[in-house]
């Protein structure tokens, strides 16, 4: 009788042994919850049309709203590209590239970001048959 109470007790303790590897992650696993395609960065590339004579003050706001998104942790800080280029018929444009934290950041802006990106369209126009601020969603091929 003594030998299968032991017996007894070694199989339910190798019962609880198993089931607790079972529910535990190797070291090296990552556990990680599932995310909505809206939840997961987006990177954008962006074309301003800066209106003659406004390209330094618009260079300025740039920065001023870089520092925005930072402060409201809505970008990846890293890649943040911002060029600036002549065009064809002589106007000047920037163009930025950069990452949203995801897709729905820029939907859920604060009102500071909101009166920058006001600020960013007054000092834009739309030209030769392009709006003032064009852009959209891009993928990055290197990091």
């Amino acid at each position: 009788m003594v030998t299968t109470m032991r017996l007894g007790h070694f199989l339910l303790l190798l019962l609880l042994v198993t089931l607790a590897g079972c529910t535990t992650l190797p070291a090296t696993a990552v556990r990680r919850p599932h995310r909505a395609a809206w939840d997961i960065p987006e990177t954008v590339l962006i074309t301003y049309h800066v209106q003659p004579g406004k390209e330094a003050a618009f260079q300025t706001l740039l920065l001023r709203a870089w520092v925005i998104y930072q402060r409201h942790h809505l970008v990846v800080t890293k890649p943040h590209i911002v060029v600036r280029d002549r065009e064809p018929e002589g106007g000047m444009r920037f163009v930025e590239v950069f990452t949203w934290v995801s897709h729905s950041a820029p939907d859920q802006a604060p009102p500071e970001v909101q009166a920058i990106w006001n600020e960013e369209m007054s000092a834009c126009e739309g030209r030769n048959g392009h709006r003032p601020i064009e852009g959209g969603e891009v993928m990055l091929l290197a990091r």
